[in-house]
Protein backbone atom coordinates (compact mmCIF):
# COMPACT_ATOMS: atom_id res chain seq x y z
CA UNK A 1 0.00 0.00 0.00
CA UNK A 2 1.18 3.53 -0.73
CA UNK A 3 -0.12 4.80 2.60
CA UNK A 4 -1.26 8.09 1.06
CA UNK A 5 -4.60 8.41 2.86
CA UNK A 6 -4.83 10.24 6.22
CA UNK A 7 -6.99 7.42 7.51
CA UNK A 8 -4.22 5.11 8.81
CA UNK A 9 -5.32 1.55 9.32
CA UNK A 10 -2.35 0.53 11.44
CA UNK A 11 -3.61 2.80 14.21
CA UNK A 12 -7.14 1.44 14.12
CA UNK A 13 -6.56 -2.27 13.40
CA UNK A 14 -4.76 -4.50 15.85
CA UNK A 15 -2.49 -6.92 14.05
CA UNK A 16 -0.86 -8.49 17.04
CA UNK A 17 -3.40 -11.25 17.19
CA UNK A 18 -2.24 -12.79 13.94
CA UNK A 19 0.44 -15.52 13.86
CA UNK A 20 2.18 -14.01 10.85
CA UNK A 21 2.45 -10.70 12.66
CA UNK A 22 3.92 -12.41 15.70
CA UNK A 23 6.58 -14.10 13.54
CA UNK A 24 7.60 -10.95 11.66
CA UNK A 25 7.26 -7.99 14.00
CA UNK A 26 9.83 -8.74 16.69
CA UNK A 27 13.20 -7.10 17.42
CA UNK A 28 15.50 -10.14 17.11
CA UNK A 29 15.79 -10.01 13.27
CA UNK A 30 17.37 -6.55 13.48
CA UNK A 31 20.10 -8.01 15.66
CA UNK A 32 20.83 -10.84 13.19
CA UNK A 33 20.81 -8.48 10.25
CA UNK A 34 23.29 -6.16 11.92
CA UNK A 35 25.58 -9.08 12.65
CA UNK A 36 25.35 -10.14 9.00
CA UNK A 37 26.25 -6.64 7.81
CA UNK A 38 29.28 -6.52 10.11
CA UNK A 39 30.56 -9.91 9.00
CA UNK A 40 29.94 -9.05 5.35
CA UNK A 41 31.80 -5.75 5.72
CA UNK A 42 34.78 -7.47 7.32
CA UNK A 43 34.83 -10.13 4.60
CA UNK A 44 34.64 -7.47 1.87
CA UNK A 45 37.51 -5.52 3.44
CA UNK A 46 39.61 -8.70 3.66
CA UNK A 47 38.75 -9.60 0.06
CA UNK A 48 39.77 -6.12 -1.12
CA UNK A 49 43.30 -6.82 0.12
CA UNK A 50 43.59 -10.23 -1.54
CA UNK A 51 46.04 -10.47 -4.51
CA UNK A 52 44.62 -10.08 -7.99
CA UNK A 53 46.55 -10.88 -11.18
CA UNK A 54 46.21 -8.20 -13.80
CA UNK A 55 45.49 -9.59 -17.25
CA UNK A 56 45.25 -8.45 -20.85
CA UNK A 57 42.42 -10.13 -22.71
CA UNK A 58 42.35 -10.84 -26.40
CA UNK A 59 40.31 -12.81 -28.87
CA UNK A 60 41.48 -14.79 -31.86
CA UNK A 61 41.41 -18.21 -33.41
CA UNK A 62 43.43 -21.37 -33.70
CA UNK A 63 46.03 -21.47 -36.47
CA UNK A 64 49.36 -23.17 -37.18
CA UNK A 65 52.82 -22.15 -36.07
CA UNK A 66 54.47 -22.54 -39.50
CA UNK A 67 53.06 -20.92 -42.66
CA UNK A 68 53.39 -24.13 -44.71
CA UNK A 69 51.07 -25.95 -42.28
CA UNK A 70 48.11 -23.65 -42.81
CA UNK A 71 45.19 -24.38 -45.13
CA UNK A 72 46.16 -23.68 -48.72
CA UNK A 73 44.66 -23.75 -52.17
CA UNK A 74 46.23 -25.73 -54.99
CA UNK A 75 46.56 -23.73 -58.19
CA UNK A 76 47.47 -24.61 -61.75
CA UNK A 77 50.44 -22.73 -63.26
CA UNK A 78 48.99 -23.23 -66.76
CA UNK A 79 45.50 -22.78 -68.20
CA UNK A 80 43.60 -25.94 -68.97
CA UNK A 81 40.39 -27.94 -68.91
CA UNK A 82 39.41 -30.42 -66.21
CA UNK A 83 39.32 -33.95 -67.58
CA UNK A 84 39.21 -36.27 -64.57
CA UNK A 85 39.02 -36.11 -60.76
CA UNK A 86 40.91 -38.71 -58.71
CA UNK A 87 39.73 -37.59 -55.23
CA UNK A 88 36.64 -36.37 -53.48
CA UNK A 89 36.13 -33.95 -50.62
CA UNK A 90 37.31 -35.36 -47.29
CA UNK A 91 39.86 -37.76 -48.79
CA UNK A 92 43.33 -38.01 -47.29
CA UNK A 93 46.14 -37.59 -49.81
CA UNK A 94 49.87 -38.03 -49.50
CA UNK A 95 52.50 -35.79 -51.00
CA UNK A 96 52.71 -36.40 -54.74
CA UNK A 97 49.29 -38.09 -55.06
CA UNK A 98 47.35 -37.10 -58.19
CA UNK A 99 44.28 -34.97 -57.45
CA UNK A 100 42.99 -34.30 -60.97
CA UNK A 101 44.04 -34.46 -64.62
CA UNK A 102 43.73 -31.48 -66.97
CA UNK A 103 44.15 -31.07 -70.73
CA UNK A 104 45.55 -28.32 -72.91
CA UNK A 105 43.54 -25.35 -74.18
CA UNK A 106 46.25 -23.44 -76.11
CA UNK A 107 46.51 -24.37 -79.79
CA UNK A 108 50.32 -24.20 -79.85
CA UNK A 109 50.45 -27.17 -77.46
CA UNK A 110 47.76 -29.34 -79.05
CA UNK A 111 50.26 -31.65 -80.82
CA UNK A 112 50.48 -34.85 -78.73
CA UNK A 113 53.94 -35.57 -80.20
CA UNK A 114 55.27 -32.09 -79.47
CA UNK A 115 58.02 -33.33 -77.14
CA UNK A 116 59.16 -36.05 -79.58
CA UNK A 117 59.22 -33.63 -82.52
CA UNK A 118 61.22 -31.13 -80.51
CA UNK A 119 63.66 -33.92 -79.66
CA UNK A 120 64.07 -34.66 -83.37
CA UNK A 121 64.76 -30.99 -84.05
CA UNK A 122 67.39 -31.02 -81.33
CA UNK A 123 69.01 -34.09 -82.89
CA UNK A 124 69.07 -32.49 -86.36
CA UNK A 125 70.53 -29.25 -85.06
CA UNK A 126 73.12 -31.19 -83.06
CA UNK A 127 74.21 -32.94 -86.25
CA UNK A 128 74.45 -29.53 -87.95
CA UNK A 129 76.69 -28.37 -85.11
CA UNK A 130 78.88 -31.44 -85.62
CA UNK A 131 79.09 -30.71 -89.36
CA UNK A 132 80.15 -27.14 -88.73
CA UNK A 133 82.75 -28.36 -86.26
CA UNK A 134 84.22 -30.68 -88.91
CA UNK A 135 84.14 -27.86 -91.47
CA UNK A 136 86.02 -25.62 -89.08
CA UNK A 137 88.63 -28.32 -88.55
CA UNK A 138 88.99 -28.80 -92.35
CA UNK A 139 89.42 -25.07 -92.87
CA UNK A 140 91.99 -24.96 -90.11
CA UNK A 141 93.90 -27.75 -91.84
CA UNK A 142 93.59 -25.93 -95.17
CA UNK A 143 94.89 -22.72 -93.63
CA UNK A 144 97.79 -24.62 -92.09
CA UNK A 145 98.65 -26.20 -95.47
CA UNK A 146 98.50 -22.80 -97.17
CA UNK A 147 100.82 -21.34 -94.55
CA UNK A 148 103.31 -24.18 -95.10
CA UNK A 149 103.07 -23.82 -98.88
CA UNK A 150 103.57 -20.07 -98.60
CA UNK A 151 106.67 -20.66 -96.51
CA UNK A 152 108.10 -23.03 -99.16
CA UNK A 153 107.21 -20.69 -102.02
CA UNK A 154 108.81 -17.76 -100.25
CA UNK A 155 111.91 -19.80 -99.57
CA UNK A 156 112.06 -20.74 -103.26
CA UNK A 157 111.62 -17.11 -104.31
CA UNK A 158 114.28 -15.99 -101.85
CA UNK A 159 116.67 -18.58 -103.26
CA UNK A 160 115.98 -17.31 -106.76
CA UNK A 161 116.57 -13.76 -105.52
CA UNK A 162 119.87 -14.85 -104.04
CA UNK A 163 120.83 -16.54 -107.32
CA UNK A 164 119.95 -13.34 -109.19
CA UNK A 165 122.05 -11.28 -106.83
CA UNK A 166 124.99 -13.66 -107.24
CA UNK A 167 124.56 -13.50 -111.02
CA UNK A 168 124.62 -9.70 -110.78
CA UNK A 169 127.87 -9.94 -108.88
CA UNK A 170 129.27 -12.34 -111.48
CA UNK A 171 128.19 -10.12 -114.34
CA UNK A 172 129.63 -7.13 -112.54
CA UNK A 173 132.99 -8.92 -112.35
CA UNK A 174 132.75 -9.87 -116.01
CA UNK A 175 131.95 -6.25 -116.82
CA UNK A 176 135.00 -5.08 -114.97
CA UNK A 177 137.06 -7.68 -116.83
CA UNK A 178 135.60 -6.46 -120.11
CA UNK A 179 136.49 -2.91 -119.19
CA UNK A 180 140.02 -4.05 -118.41
CA UNK A 181 140.21 -5.92 -121.72
CA UNK A 182 138.99 -2.90 -123.66
CA UNK A 183 141.57 -0.65 -122.00
CA UNK A 184 144.28 -3.19 -122.85
CA UNK A 185 143.00 -3.48 -126.42
CA UNK A 186 142.91 0.33 -126.69
CA UNK A 187 146.46 0.65 -125.51
CA UNK A 188 147.62 -2.12 -127.89
CA UNK A 189 145.80 -0.49 -130.75
CA UNK A 190 147.33 2.90 -129.98
CA UNK A 191 150.80 1.35 -129.74
CA UNK A 192 150.39 -0.50 -133.04
CA UNK A 193 149.13 2.67 -134.72
CA UNK A 194 152.18 4.54 -133.45
CA UNK A 195 154.53 1.79 -134.53
CA UNK A 196 152.85 1.62 -137.93
CA UNK A 197 153.30 5.34 -138.32
CA UNK A 198 156.97 4.85 -137.54
CA UNK A 199 157.15 2.04 -140.06
CA UNK A 200 157.76 -0.63 -137.52
CA UNK A 201 154.41 -2.45 -137.89
CA UNK A 202 152.52 -3.43 -140.92
CA UNK A 203 149.04 -2.17 -141.71
CA UNK A 204 147.58 -5.62 -141.16
CA UNK A 205 148.70 -5.52 -137.57
CA UNK A 206 146.87 -2.26 -137.12
CA UNK A 207 143.73 -3.71 -138.60
CA UNK A 208 143.99 -6.77 -136.37
CA UNK A 209 144.30 -4.59 -133.30
CA UNK A 210 141.40 -2.44 -134.49
CA UNK A 211 139.31 -5.55 -134.97
CA UNK A 212 140.25 -6.85 -131.55
CA UNK A 213 139.42 -3.46 -130.02
CA UNK A 214 136.02 -3.54 -131.68
CA UNK A 215 135.41 -7.09 -130.41
CA UNK A 216 136.37 -6.02 -126.92
CA UNK A 217 134.00 -3.07 -127.13
CA UNK A 218 131.25 -5.40 -128.30
CA UNK A 219 131.95 -7.75 -125.39
CA UNK A 220 131.77 -4.78 -122.99
CA UNK A 221 128.39 -3.77 -124.34
CA UNK A 222 127.23 -7.38 -124.16
CA UNK A 223 128.44 -7.68 -120.59
CA UNK A 224 126.65 -4.49 -119.66
CA UNK A 225 123.50 -5.96 -121.15
CA UNK A 226 124.01 -9.14 -119.12
CA UNK A 227 124.50 -7.09 -115.95
CA UNK A 228 121.31 -5.15 -116.59
CA UNK A 229 119.49 -8.41 -117.28
CA UNK A 230 120.78 -9.84 -114.01
CA UNK A 231 119.65 -6.76 -112.11
CA UNK A 232 116.28 -7.12 -113.81
CA UNK A 233 116.13 -10.73 -112.61
CA UNK A 234 116.80 -9.48 -109.08
CA UNK A 235 113.87 -7.12 -109.38
CA UNK A 236 111.73 -9.92 -110.81
CA UNK A 237 112.70 -12.16 -107.91
CA UNK A 238 111.68 -9.47 -105.40
CA UNK A 239 108.42 -8.95 -107.26
CA UNK A 240 107.85 -12.72 -107.15
CA UNK A 241 108.36 -12.74 -103.40
CA UNK A 242 105.80 -9.97 -103.00
CA UNK A 243 103.42 -11.77 -105.34
CA UNK A 244 103.74 -15.03 -103.42
CA UNK A 245 103.15 -13.23 -100.13
CA UNK A 246 100.11 -11.42 -101.52
CA UNK A 247 98.69 -14.55 -103.15
CA UNK A 248 98.99 -16.77 -100.13
CA UNK A 249 97.89 -14.02 -97.76
CA UNK A 250 94.72 -13.76 -99.82
CA UNK A 251 94.28 -17.55 -99.77
CA UNK A 252 94.91 -17.83 -96.02
CA UNK A 253 92.60 -14.86 -95.32
CA UNK A 254 89.87 -16.44 -97.42
CA UNK A 255 90.34 -19.75 -95.60
CA UNK A 256 90.18 -18.00 -92.22
CA UNK A 257 87.11 -16.05 -93.37
CA UNK A 258 85.42 -19.32 -94.31
CA UNK A 259 86.50 -20.73 -90.96
CA UNK A 260 85.01 -17.80 -89.04
CA UNK A 261 81.82 -18.07 -91.09
CA UNK A 262 81.62 -21.78 -90.24
CA UNK A 263 82.26 -20.99 -86.56
CA UNK A 264 79.53 -18.34 -86.64
CA UNK A 265 77.12 -20.87 -88.13
CA UNK A 266 78.27 -23.39 -85.54
CA UNK A 267 77.62 -20.98 -82.66
CA UNK A 268 74.24 -20.07 -84.15
CA UNK A 269 73.36 -23.76 -84.42
CA UNK A 270 74.51 -24.33 -80.83
CA UNK A 271 72.31 -21.42 -79.69
CA UNK A 272 69.38 -22.96 -81.54
CA UNK A 273 70.13 -26.33 -79.94
CA UNK A 274 70.19 -24.69 -76.51
CA UNK A 275 66.90 -22.93 -77.23
CA UNK A 276 65.33 -26.17 -78.46
CA UNK A 277 66.60 -28.01 -75.38
CA UNK A 278 65.03 -25.30 -73.23
CA UNK A 279 61.75 -25.68 -75.10
CA UNK A 280 62.03 -29.48 -74.81
CA UNK A 281 62.44 -29.22 -71.03
CA UNK A 282 59.57 -26.72 -70.83
CA UNK A 283 57.32 -29.04 -72.83
CA UNK A 284 58.23 -31.99 -70.60
CA UNK A 285 57.53 -29.97 -67.46
CA UNK A 286 54.29 -28.69 -69.00
CA UNK A 287 53.20 -32.26 -69.70
CA UNK A 288 53.91 -33.09 -66.07
CA UNK A 289 51.75 -30.15 -65.01
CA UNK A 290 48.71 -31.80 -66.58
CA UNK A 291 48.54 -33.90 -63.40
CA UNK A 292 47.70 -31.68 -60.41
CA UNK A 293 49.42 -33.30 -57.42
CA UNK A 294 49.23 -32.82 -53.67
CA UNK A 295 52.11 -30.65 -52.36
CA UNK A 296 52.03 -32.34 -48.94
CA UNK A 297 50.09 -34.77 -46.80
CA UNK A 298 46.63 -33.51 -45.94
CA UNK A 299 42.87 -33.66 -46.36
CA UNK A 300 40.88 -32.40 -49.33
CA UNK A 301 38.60 -29.76 -47.82
CA UNK A 302 36.75 -28.35 -50.80
CA UNK A 303 36.85 -28.55 -54.59
CA UNK A 304 36.77 -24.94 -55.80
CA UNK A 305 36.27 -26.09 -59.42
CA UNK A 306 33.75 -28.78 -60.13
CA UNK A 307 32.67 -30.99 -62.98
CA UNK A 308 34.52 -32.20 -66.07
CA UNK A 309 35.25 -29.98 -69.06
CA UNK A 310 35.37 -26.75 -67.07
CA UNK A 311 38.17 -24.45 -68.23
CA UNK A 312 40.28 -22.16 -66.06
CA UNK A 313 43.15 -19.72 -66.35
CA UNK A 314 46.63 -20.03 -64.96
CA UNK A 315 46.74 -19.23 -61.24
CA UNK A 316 43.07 -20.07 -60.67
CA UNK A 317 42.33 -21.92 -57.44
CA UNK A 318 41.25 -25.51 -58.01
CA UNK A 319 41.04 -27.29 -54.66
CA UNK A 320 41.54 -26.50 -50.96
CA UNK A 321 43.78 -28.78 -48.87
CA UNK A 322 44.44 -28.88 -45.14
CA UNK A 323 47.84 -30.30 -44.05
CA UNK A 324 47.61 -33.27 -41.70
CA UNK A 325 50.83 -32.69 -39.77
CA UNK A 326 50.61 -29.32 -38.04
CA UNK A 327 51.98 -27.46 -35.03
CA UNK A 328 49.07 -25.63 -33.42
CA UNK A 329 49.24 -21.98 -32.42
CA UNK A 330 46.78 -19.26 -31.45
CA UNK A 331 46.52 -16.03 -33.38
CA UNK A 332 45.08 -13.35 -31.10
CA UNK A 333 44.72 -9.56 -31.24
CA UNK A 334 45.35 -7.01 -28.49
CA UNK A 335 44.67 -3.29 -28.25
CA UNK A 336 47.46 -0.81 -29.04
CA UNK A 337 47.24 0.39 -25.41
CA UNK A 338 48.18 -3.11 -24.19
CA UNK A 339 50.90 -3.82 -26.76
CA UNK A 340 53.83 -2.49 -24.63
CA UNK A 341 52.88 -5.02 -21.93
CA UNK A 342 53.30 -8.02 -24.27
CA UNK A 343 56.77 -9.56 -24.70
CA UNK A 344 58.15 -12.61 -26.44
CA UNK A 345 58.22 -15.65 -24.18
CA UNK A 346 55.49 -14.30 -21.94
CA UNK A 347 53.01 -16.77 -20.38
CA UNK A 348 49.47 -16.74 -21.75
CA UNK A 349 46.32 -18.58 -20.61
CA UNK A 350 44.02 -19.71 -23.42
CA UNK A 351 40.33 -20.56 -23.42
CA UNK A 352 39.19 -22.55 -26.48
CA UNK A 353 35.65 -22.16 -27.77
CA UNK A 354 33.47 -25.21 -27.22
CA UNK A 355 35.74 -26.55 -24.50
CA UNK A 356 34.44 -26.70 -20.89
CA UNK A 357 36.08 -24.02 -18.80
CA UNK A 358 35.70 -22.13 -15.51
CA UNK A 359 37.61 -18.87 -15.64
CA UNK A 360 38.67 -16.51 -12.85
CA UNK A 361 40.72 -13.91 -14.69
CA UNK A 362 42.38 -12.60 -11.53
CA UNK A 363 43.10 -16.04 -10.08
CA UNK A 364 44.49 -18.15 -12.94
CA UNK A 365 45.48 -20.94 -10.56
CA UNK A 366 41.85 -21.43 -9.60
CA UNK A 367 40.61 -21.49 -13.19
CA UNK A 368 39.75 -24.78 -14.84
CA UNK A 369 39.90 -25.70 -18.54
CA UNK A 370 42.44 -23.08 -19.63
CA UNK A 371 45.70 -24.02 -21.34
CA UNK A 372 49.12 -22.50 -21.23
CA UNK A 373 50.80 -20.71 -24.11
CA UNK A 374 53.89 -18.67 -24.83
CA UNK A 375 54.24 -15.63 -27.07
CA UNK A 376 56.48 -16.42 -30.06
CA UNK A 377 55.79 -13.49 -32.41
CA UNK A 378 54.47 -9.94 -32.10
CA UNK A 379 53.42 -8.10 -35.23
CA UNK A 380 54.94 -4.63 -35.47
CA UNK A 381 52.27 -3.21 -37.79
CA UNK A 382 48.67 -2.65 -36.86
CA UNK A 383 46.06 -4.93 -38.47
CA UNK A 384 42.94 -3.92 -40.34
CA UNK A 385 40.83 -4.37 -37.20
CA UNK A 386 42.82 -1.68 -35.35
CA UNK A 387 44.67 -4.17 -33.12
CA UNK A 388 48.05 -5.86 -33.09
CA UNK A 389 48.46 -9.52 -33.98
CA UNK A 390 50.11 -11.86 -31.47
CA UNK A 391 51.11 -15.46 -32.23
CA UNK A 392 51.06 -17.91 -29.31
CA UNK A 393 52.60 -21.39 -29.26
CA UNK A 394 51.90 -24.17 -26.71
CA UNK A 395 53.77 -23.86 -23.44
CA UNK A 396 56.00 -26.96 -23.07
CA UNK A 397 55.84 -26.62 -19.28
CA UNK A 398 52.02 -26.84 -19.27
CA UNK A 399 49.70 -29.74 -20.14
CA UNK A 400 49.18 -30.30 -23.89
CA UNK A 401 46.42 -28.60 -25.82
CA UNK A 402 43.26 -30.54 -26.75
CA UNK A 403 42.69 -31.79 -30.28
CA UNK A 404 40.80 -28.87 -31.83
CA UNK A 405 40.41 -28.03 -35.48
CA UNK A 406 42.28 -25.11 -36.98
CA UNK A 407 40.04 -22.05 -37.19
CA UNK A 408 38.29 -22.57 -33.86
CA UNK A 409 37.86 -19.46 -31.71
CA UNK A 410 40.03 -18.77 -28.69
CA UNK A 411 40.18 -16.17 -25.90
CA UNK A 412 43.53 -15.32 -24.36
CA UNK A 413 44.66 -13.79 -21.09
CA UNK A 414 48.17 -12.42 -20.67
CA UNK A 415 49.21 -12.62 -17.01
CA UNK A 416 50.80 -9.46 -15.59
CA UNK A 417 51.57 -8.28 -12.06
CA UNK A 418 49.74 -9.24 -8.85
CA UNK A 419 47.96 -6.27 -7.22
CA UNK A 420 45.34 -5.93 -4.46
CA UNK A 421 41.74 -6.22 -5.51
CA UNK A 422 40.96 -2.70 -4.28
CA UNK A 423 43.69 -1.33 -6.56
CA UNK A 424 42.31 -3.25 -9.56
CA UNK A 425 38.78 -1.96 -8.85
CA UNK A 426 40.13 1.58 -8.55
CA UNK A 427 42.04 1.15 -11.85
CA UNK A 428 39.00 -0.22 -13.64
CA UNK A 429 36.73 2.55 -12.37
CA UNK A 430 39.19 5.22 -13.56
CA UNK A 431 39.93 3.50 -16.87
CA UNK A 432 43.68 3.34 -16.21
CA UNK A 433 45.85 0.78 -18.07
CA UNK A 434 47.49 -2.09 -16.17
CA UNK A 435 50.78 -1.49 -14.44
CA UNK A 436 53.70 -1.37 -16.84
CA UNK A 437 55.00 -4.90 -16.83
CA UNK A 438 58.53 -6.00 -17.76
CA UNK A 439 59.54 -9.66 -17.42
CA UNK A 440 62.50 -10.37 -15.16
CA UNK A 441 64.39 -12.12 -17.93
CA UNK A 442 64.04 -9.17 -20.28
CA UNK A 443 65.09 -6.78 -17.53
CA UNK A 444 68.17 -8.83 -16.77
CA UNK A 445 69.05 -8.93 -20.45
CA UNK A 446 68.66 -5.18 -20.77
CA UNK A 447 70.88 -4.56 -17.72
CA UNK A 448 73.47 -6.94 -19.10
CA UNK A 449 73.58 -5.07 -22.40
Amino acid sequence: MLNISHNRLNTKVDLSGYKATQKIFHKRHYKYFNRFLKVFTVVVIIVLFLPWTQTISGSGFLTTLKPDQRPQTIQSPIPGRIEKWYVQEGDFVKEGDTILFISEVKNEYFDPNLVARTGQQIKAKSMAVTSYEEKVKALENQAGALVNERSLKLQQARNKLLQSKLKVQSDSIDLEAAKTNISIAQRQYDRVVQLESEGLKALTDVEEKRLKLQETQAKLISQENKLLASKNQVLNAQIEINRVQAEYTDKVSKSQSDKFTAQSNQFDAEAQVTKLENEYTNYEMRNDMYYIKAPQNGFINKALRSGVGETFKEGDQLVNIMPSEIDLAVETYVKPLDLPLIHKGEKIRIQFDGWPVIVFSGWPNVSYGTYGGKVVAIETFISNNGKYRILIAPDPDDHPWPEIQVGSGANTMALLEDVPIWFELWRQLNGFPPNYYQPNQSTATAEKK
